[in-house]
């Protein structure tokens, strides 16, 4: 029976989703109730067979978890309130932000696209490869890249000579040696914050439609007026 009458206090204190204060007023309200039962359960035990004091007190102890329990999911509740509204003040600090990051996709505006290129050695032969948001190719070149960083501009022509829409593209670029080894390039693009979304499990940037995880940005600098 005092197993039983644990167990019951225990059921009954479960934390609900009705917030911090009332969840405590549960607790204390289950506590009155819990103490209500045991008392009652000592006025008429038997004298044959006494309440073990063991069991008194790991009923006790179990309700004390119980609360216990509760009062750390309130915490763990106001940290984790803390924690958003320090994210939102600090996602907010990228708007109006120049911003690097990893990424091949970039947008085309008025006849203007830019990459950064980044080669861990000189490319003898480095195909780039410029694609539209249905993965269709639009241009290709080839040119010689040096080691590190370095830009490249896309003046929105196709290789057919025809001007392309403004849009989203994307870069690949293949490089090779002086001997023909192949050499991994590297792509960043850059853009000004316009705004920032929250609502997914990542918090992204918006330049234009071009959404950016915060966790592939390189880089930060003031937009130019």
């Amino acid at each position: 029976m005092a197993t039983a009458l644990a167990q019951s206090a225990a059921k009954t204190a479960a934390p609900t989703a009705t917030g911090a204060a009332s969840g405590r007023s549960s607790i204390a309200n289950n506590f009155d109730q819990f103490l209500l039962l045991l008392t009652t359960q000592l006025k008429n035990q038997s004298p044959l067979d006494p309440l073990d004091t063991n069991q008194f007190t790991q009923q006790l102890v179990q309700f004390a978890s119980v609360e216990q329990q509760l009062r750390t999911n309130d915490t763990l509740k106001a940290m984790l309130t803390n924690a958003q509204a320090s994210t939102v003040s600090n996602a907010a600090s990228f708007v109006g932000m120049q911003v690097t990051a990893d990424g091949a996709a970039t947008k085309l505006t008025d006849g203007n696209a830019a990459w950064t290129l980044t080669a861990p050695k000189a490319v003898a032969k480095a195909v780039i490869t410029i694609k539209d948001r249905e993965g269709n190719v639009v241009a290709t070149t080839t040119k010689a890249l040096a080691a590190g960083s370095q830009s490249f501009a896309w003046d929105g022509r196709t290789s057919s000579g025809q001007k392309a829409p403004d849009g989203e593209y994307q870069l690949t670029a293949t490089g090779q040696d002086s001997g023909g080894a192949t050499v991994s390039v590297k792509t960043e693009v850059s853009g000004r914050v316009d705004s920032v979304d929250l609502s997914g499990e990542e918090t992204t940037l918006l330049i234009g439609s071009l959404r950016v995880p915060l966790s592939k940005v390189k880089g930060v600098s003031r937009s130019p007026s």
